[in-house]
């Protein structure tokens, strides 16, 4: 009884942490405007369900996005600070855009020679996670335990996952750990499925995207604060464009060193934060969530990685003490891979763009730098049944699976469900 209780509370304090819209989430903390730049903010303080009697964590599978890191693309950095140095020569720049420009220049500084690195903020997020895991589940990581790890081939994600591995040696030095970054993995650490892509990148959906776009975006303003002549700013620079690239430089600063000392987002309203992050929300739902506009069947990019993890985890589980297999990725795996499962409800059909907030799609919640899906596995002695939790973030998350133990399904049940997911999609496609 104490335990259905728990588990009650536990669900409706839940509730009401979603409850809350994102307009009301980013007024609290701006940085969640950030979407996939937003820097990880490690678990909530609620306590993780305890296992049922007799049963005890031995195997962890976990996959894992690169940590904190700068921005990848040059134009990024680089036209942001044209246009301001363009409009300074020009003589059209405000005292306030002067400042703006000031500070561009010191990011673009910070960040010449290190476009999509991780960040040092990225490597101590990897630290905290290998961290909290070998704390809350000592048992699959005592003695001589085997680590497998492996990465993409990008070096922001092969540094995380040598920052983890790192944490994880100090903490047990007995651990016996390989690790491997290559291309012979990528079927299922980084796949690009071609008719995927190719279905998202009809003109009809880029046309529904600007559509979008034109009912929400806002920067007007953003322009006049920054230009004393807007004309000429329409007749030499796109507007749309610089104001973007000056929200992403805002929200990126919160991934680096910069951030104890510089900030753009006074910048923008709150208003006009909460409009941008819709803007980028709503563009990462039509391309991996389960947008009709790209065929409500993206998540399926990432079946090669789910079936990927059914396989190692029954391969691991039959020894007596399996250890972790950990995997160091992108969030363009992590966000359809979570649609897929559609864990938290995210793999839920949204039919109008407008509706993405309403219906709590809400991708800061999902990934974050440095997000992760974490399967953990329990075992009891003289049983064969196999229960496991999954968090993500590492916080407790629900599956659309049945199961008579709140906060723990059944191993069986879960790949029963999942590989015929994925079966009846290669069979139509």
């Amino acid at each position: 009884m104490r335990k259905i209780i728990l588990t009650l509370i536990c669900a409706v304090l839940s509730a009401g942490a979603f409850a809350q819209t994102a307009r009301q989430e980013i007024l609290q903390e701006k940085t969640r405007s950030g979407s996939n730049y937003y820097a990880y903010p490690g678990p909530s303080d609620q306590k993780l369900m305890p296992a049922p009697k007799g049963y005890t964590p031995y195997y962890i599978s976990h996959y894992g996005r690169h940590g904190s890191r700068y921005l990848i693309g040059n134009n990024d950095y680089e036209t942001p600070f044209r246009c301001l140095t363009q409009a300074d020569s020009a003589g059209i720049l405000t005292p306030y855009g002067k400042d703006v420009l000031r500070r561009v220049t010191l990011i673009r500084s910070e960040a010449e020679g290190r476009h999509g690195e991780l960040t040092r903020l990225g490597g101590e997020q990897h630290k905290g996670i290998a961290k909290r895991m070998m704390q809350r589940f000592p048992e699959v990581f005592k003695g001589k335990t085997n680590i497998d790890a492996k990465s993409t081939t990008v070096i922001r994600c092969i540094l995380s996952m040598e920052n983890f591995l790192h944490q994880m040696l100090v903490m047990n030095p007995e651990l016996d750990i390989t690790h491997d970054a290559s291309k012979h993995d990528m079927y299922y650490m980084n796949y690009g499925d071609e008719y995927l892509g190719a279905l998202k990148k009809q003109q009809f959906i880029y046309d529904s995207l600007e559509n979008f776009y034109k009912r929400i975006d806002t920067y007007d303003r953003v322009m006049d604060t920054l230009f004393t002549d807007t004309a000429w700013v329409n007749r030499h620079m796109n507007a749309q464009d610089l104001n973007y690239k000056l929200f992403h430089l805002a929200s990126n600063v919160q991934s680096t060193e910069l951030r104890h000392t510089l900030s753009l987002y006074d910048l923008f309203t709150d208003e006009e934060l909460y409009q941008n992050w819709r803007h980028d929300n709503a563009w990462w739902y039509m391309w991996c969530g389960n947008s009709p506009l790209s065929g409500s069947v993206q998540p399926y990019s990432q079946r090669n990685l789910l079936r990927k993890i059914i396989e190692e985890a029954d391969s691991c589980l039959a020894f007596d003490h399996p250890g972790a297999t950990l995997r160091f990725g992108h969030d363009t795996m992590v966000l359809p891979l979570v649609c897929l499962m559609n864990l938290n409800g995210y793999g839920k059909i949204v039919n109008r763009l407008e509706d993405l907030d309403k219906e709590e799609w809400c991708n800061y919640r999902i990934f974050p730098m440095a997000c992760n899906l974490q399967w953990i596995f329990y075992r009891k002695k003289g049983s064969k049944d196999i229960l496991f939790k999954i968090l993500l973030n590492e916080n407790e998350a629900t599956l659309p699976l049945k199961t008579d133990i709140p906060g723990f399904y059944h191993w069986q049940d879960f790949k029963d469900y999942y590989l015929k997911l994925i079966a009846d999609y290669e069979a139509k496609h």
